[in-house]
């Protein structure tokens, strides 16, 4: 059961102490990632996107075209950076296109 605190504290405070204390960040990182992703990859690509999974700091994309996968495969440093730089830390270390 969680503490109770009788001095007052900020909504944000108190949802970061949740998160921590039930070890729900990972769970928020993957649908982070996922909006990141849709956000910066734009229509075009987000078309032909399947899925995308977070796995240990490794993203899967599977994608149903196989001239974007190659496309984009000539990119991914350029695409983890832009991901964790919207993210705002480094999650993603691998992006791996099926």
């Amino acid at each position: 059961m969680a503490k109770r605190h009788n001095d007052n504290q900020s909504i944000q405070d108190i949802l970061k102490e949740f998160v921590q204390t039930n070890n729900l960040q990972s769970g928020l990182d993957k649908v982070d990632v996922r909006d990141a992703w849709t956000k910066l990859m734009g229509n075009g690509v987000n078309n032909y996107t399947t899925a995308i999974e977070l796995k240990n700091e490794t993203l899967y994309v599977k994608l149903s075209s196989s001239v974007l996968r190659e496309e984009l495969s000539y990119g991914t440093e350029k695409i983890i950076a832009m991901l964790n730089e919207s993210l705002g830390k480094e999650l993603v270390k691998k992006l791996v296109l099926r």
